[in-house]
């Protein structure tokens, strides 16, 4: 299979291209904005000719809730804008499949300019389906986690650190507060699954831990194990987010999908990775997306 993928450089792309190659498939191009390509410039790639694109796997988006709040352009240019750059280049490119990563908080009541994106993401790509036959899965993760150098801030990446560093874990919300954690390789596991299936196309899939857990149980687990003397500080709810995620996973469950990693062993990994690469955490900025690595 020769395949294109956008947000190769986050945690699922870069675990996703990683399982491709390992799988033997070819990557034609790989597209992140942190790599200097924007997916907004497909427009100005011409294929090779003779080059034939299997799947188009576009897993880029701007993620970060709490801003696109408060800067509302953030999710409409860069997953509004960028699913349209997206199934226009596989429209006239004739790029006959395509992997688009949604979210679990599209099943939420709560509503915010993020979730709403991706809202229009689904809908676009079923309408680009029925109008152009364009084969289409629907990815929803759920707090995926994993052992990368994170540019996004995530908050298994942020406990740990601020309890390597003796800092405050802050929740956002009170000490029911749950989440349904994903470790990224389970995630990958649930996205082939329905990738190599006949009847896996043009769905929709829901994909976990299946793993619900109160924050304030993970914060005490990583404080646990990093043997931290870190407080749990408790702080108001953020802004139009759900307070108890739990994500119903029958439909990828029917393809095989049977998750391995539970939160104590995903987060024993976590940190024996940030042993192995002390500046993973060193340099770690738990708020705003940029890594820095010292030569910034």
């Amino acid at each position: 299979m020769n395949y294109i993928i956008t947000g190769h450089r986050g945690l699922i792309g870069d675990f996703m291209k990683k399982r491709l190659s390992n799988d033997g498939h070819t990557c034609l191009y790989d597209i992140d904005q942190r790599a200097g390509f924007n997916v907004l410039d497909l427009e100005t790639v011409d294929l090779k000719p003779g080059e034939k694109v299997d799947v188009f796997f576009h897993l880029a988006a701007h993620c970060k809730i709490n801003e696109s709040i408060a800067k509302p352009a953030l999710s409409h240019i860069n997953n509004a804008d960028g699913i349209f750059a997206v199934l226009e280049f596989c429209r006239k490119h004739k790029i006959p499949k395509v992997v688009v990563a949604s979210t679990s908080r599209v099943l939420s009541p709560e509503r915010n300019p993020y979730v709403a994106s991706k809202i229009y993401a689904e809908e676009l790509t079923k309408a680009y389906h029925d109008s152009y036959g364009i084969e289409y899965i629907i990815i929803r993760p759920s707090t995926v986690y994993g052992p990368i150098f994170d540019e996004t801030s995530r908050l298994i990446n942020n406990f740990l650190v601020n309890a390597i560093k003796g800092k405050e874990l802050t929740i956002f919300g009170d000490k029911d507060k749950t989440l349904d954690f994903t470790y990224v390789d389970d995630f990958v596991d649930g996205v082939m699954l329905a990738v190599n299936s006949q009847k896996g196309w043009n769905k929709a899939y829901n994909i976990s831990g299946e793993d619900e857990v109160k924050v304030l149980e993970v914060a005490e687990e990583i404080i646990r194990q990093t043997n931290s003397k870190s407080q749990i500080k408790f702080s108001a709810p953020e802004k139009a987010q759900p307070q108890n995620v739990k994500v119903d996973t029958l439909q990828i469950r029917e393809l095989g999908y049977a998750p391995k990693i539970k939160i104590s062993e995903g987060i024993k990994r976590m940190l024996d990775f940030y042993k192995k690469n002390p500046l993973a955490w060193q340099n770690y900025v738990d708020k705003g997306e940029k890594f820095y690595n010292g030569k910034s």
